[in-house]
């Protein structure tokens, strides 16, 4: 593996320094771009290198290929999981920059160096984080998964839904409620094109109204996955009246 590595970093390094505008996805989450994960290999396995590896202050992750679309030449070998691990503090200051709903809809540049603090970089890329495996009681991050997100592959991405317009909502001011029925929407994705999010307004719905996963405007590229498209996203219902024999008082 890790020959593999050195044998395709001559020529890396002088394309991270120098990035063409092809290699800067023009859907590639804004905050990504000041964000590179750095990683090194990692040769073992089990619960007490994990341990080790997390008592020195670093995070074991993997990374493979998603191989949803055999035919691109730019996907990677799906032969071997590449074992890696990264540094607790810069996964941390990307969580809080990015914020959780939607660190596993970004894509992130990715660079394995040869050792901790070493210049020499063994290979490179676009990832996409697929899981956070998390310590139940404390919330520490015990394991990060990520995905190869080069240009032209093709991922299946739960992209969080947001919405926006609350403020000025006519149902809303009217004391309806904002009822969120989708938190997510499953797409097939080209990975230049995978939305950090999924924008939903609301500001010009009344009361009764919904919005439907067609209403939603995205990249032409991506194929719905989720199921049941009937089911609506969101809806503005009335309120209920805690005590109705009161209503005419």
């Amino acid at each position: 593996m890790a020959n593999r590595w050195r044998s395709a970093g001559g020529n890396l390094r002088a394309v991270l320094q120098n990035p063409s505008p092809r290699q800067q996805a023009p859907f590639q989450s804004f905050s990504a771009l000041y964000h590179t994960i750095q990683a090194i290999p990692r040769e073992c396995t089990g619960n007490r290198v994990s341990v080790k590896d997390r008592a020195q202050g670093r995070i074991p992750a993997v990374v493979f290929s998603q191989e949803l679309n055999p035919s691109t030449t730019t996907v990677r070998s799906v032969s071997k999981k590449h074992l890696l691990t990264t540094e607790r503090k810069q996964i941390q200051a990307i969580l809080k920059s990015v914020e959780l709903p939607f660190f596993c809809s970004t894509r992130f540049p990715l660079q394995i160096r040869a050792g901790s603090g070493s210049s020499d970089l063994l290979e490179s890329g676009n990832v996409l984080p697929i899981k956070i495996h998390r310590d139940e009681e404390s919330g520490k991050i015990l394991n990060l998964v990520f995905v190869w997100a080069d240009e032209g592959s093709q991922l299946k991405v739960d992209v969080p839904v947001v919405f926006k317009g609350e403020d000025v909502c006519p149902g809303l001011k009217k004391g309806g409620h904002l009822n969120k029925i989708r938190a997510t929407l499953k797409y097939l994705c080209p990975a230049e094109h995978i939305p950090p999010k999924i924008e939903v307004d609301v500001s010009k719905l009344d009361i009764g109204d919904r919005v439907f996963i067609p209403d939603v405007e995205v990249h032409p590229s991506m194929k719905l996955l989720s199921k049941n498209e009937t089911m609506p996203i969101c809806k503005i219902v009335a309120t209920k009246l805690e005590n109705p024999e009161s209503a005419g008082v």
